[in-house]
């Protein structure tokens, strides 16, 4: 009994050791990005069951004769969520861990702490490549498509992501432009403007003049119109072109023979409207006019950032933003069973399965949680809670310090009473 006593003493000191080191690293990491804490579990070695009355009875009569640590489990609750002044540091509201790869294996994280380096690769502060898909809609330095959400790839596809360090948004040449004003009924010139762009990307004037003409018919009345393109301060036209236009007694537009001008080799489609919607001649106060007009003039790239959807974002000088790629989050059957390489990160085993994407129900993969950017996900270790288990930790040590003293002045005096 007494060696009884002695072993289970030594046990329970080295159990009661492995737990303090256990929650001593967590408080090390109460301020670690992503970090994951661990539990401790703990399991008899042996027992000895004894001998009772009723051999039904619900009371645990089993001597326990040792202990080990079973298991150190993570803690897969979520941490609290810090703000922060970046759009690439990103927390994960709800299940899934971000992929991330060196030269080896993937490796995966809640520490979303991500920047762009030198080469606009989305990279860790410890410069482990961040995993996604990467958009089809650049070729070299040309923004090829204008998107609003890359899709996210299958598992296999997914790679570090590059993006060029230049990029060009090209030019939309303009197609049509819409026209708004009351021109009155006095013969007055009334003028009107619309900035088109050409081919070349460069922005233009298109300026409408309004006359009376001179012969009317009534009850309506009759307008001449000279459309021009020119550049902006008037030195150069590219194209003139004349018509007329027909109100009824009303001030409704009836009728216009103004269709098309050439852009500096794009045609313009112009359109005044009909009835009262466009162009005007009613007994009221004149107005300067508006018009609309679609096309874009090139952007060259500002920068990079990640939104809540954790699309990448291009911005550029133009105003202009569209999405070049979508960083991928992963999930597992046994998150428990990852495999662990230090407290942010994991690696994927047998225990816990291969890495998948959610679908939705159309069979695209989607990230399955929210990701929300200018956010990182803290620790979830709580202090009170750490500080407490080690303090019980503690005692457990202490009290199976004594046991194994105790055990030992026993066996001395067990020696003494021999001699």
């Amino acid at each position: 009994m007494m060696t009884q006593a002695f072993y289970t003493g030594i046990s329970g000191v080295r159990s009661g050791q492995a737990a303090i080191d256990v929650t001593a690293d967590n408080l090390a990491n109460i301020s670690t990005v992503g970090y994951r804490g661990y539990n401790v579990e703990f399991a008899a070695l042996f027992g000895d069951m004894i001998n009772t009355a009723d051999s039904s009875t619900s009371v645990n009569s089993n001597v326990g004769i040792g202990t080990r640590i079973q298991a150190t489990s993570a803690n897969l609750n979520e941490g609290s969520l810090m703000i922060t002044d970046r759009s690439t540091d990103l927390a994960i509201y709800g299940d899934g861990w971000f992929g991330i790869q060196s030269s080896g294996e993937p490796l995966y994280t809640r520490a979303g702490s991500f920047v762009f380096d030198v080469n606009n690769d989305l990279v860790t502060t410890e410069g482990f490549y961040v995993l996604g898909t990467v958009g089809e809609n650049i070729e070299g330095d040309t923004l090829t498509s204008q998107v609003d959400e890359v899709i996210l790839g299958d598992v296999g596809t997914q790679r570090k992501l590059r993006f060029p360090r230049e990029l060009r948004y090209p030019a939309i040449p303009s197609t049509s432009a819409n026209f708004y004003a009351n021109l009155g009924v006095e013969n007055i010139v009334q003028t009107v403007g619309a900035a088109v762009v050409d081919p070349e990307g460069i922005k233009n004037e298109l300026k409408l003049t309004f006359t009376k003409s001179p012969v009317q018919t009534p009850p309506g009345s009759q307008w001449d119109v000279v459309a021009t393109t020119q550049t902006l301060n008037g030195e150069t036209i590219y194209d003139t072109q004349s018509g007329t236009i027909t109100f009824d007694g009303t001030g409704a537009l009836t009728e216009s023979t103004l269709t098309t001008i050439d852009n500096n080799g794009a045609p313009v489609s112009i359109n005044l409207g009909s009835g009262y919607a466009g162009i005007i001649s009613i007994d009221a106060p004149s107005s300067s006019g508006s018009s609309t007009a679609d096309g874009t003039i090139s952007g060259d790239l500002l920068g990079y950032e990640i939104n809540r959807n954790a699309e990448v974002i291009a911005t550029f000088s133009n105003g202009k933003q569209s999405s070049v790629g979508k960083i991928a989050l992963y999930h597992f059957q046994n998150d428990q069973g990852l495999t662990r390489i230090d407290g942010t990160t994991f690696q994927e085993s047998s225990n816990s399965g291969r890495p998948i994407f959610y679908a939705d129900e159309n069979g695209n993969n989607i990230l399955g949680a929210e990701v929300i950017n200018f956010k990182l996900e803290s620790s979830n270790v709580k202090i009170e809670v750490s500080l407490t288990e080690l303090i019980i930790q503690q005692r457990v040590f202490d009290s199976n310090s004594k046991v194994i003293t105790t055990a030992d002045q026993m066996i001395q005096k067990a020696l003494n009473m021999k001699k």
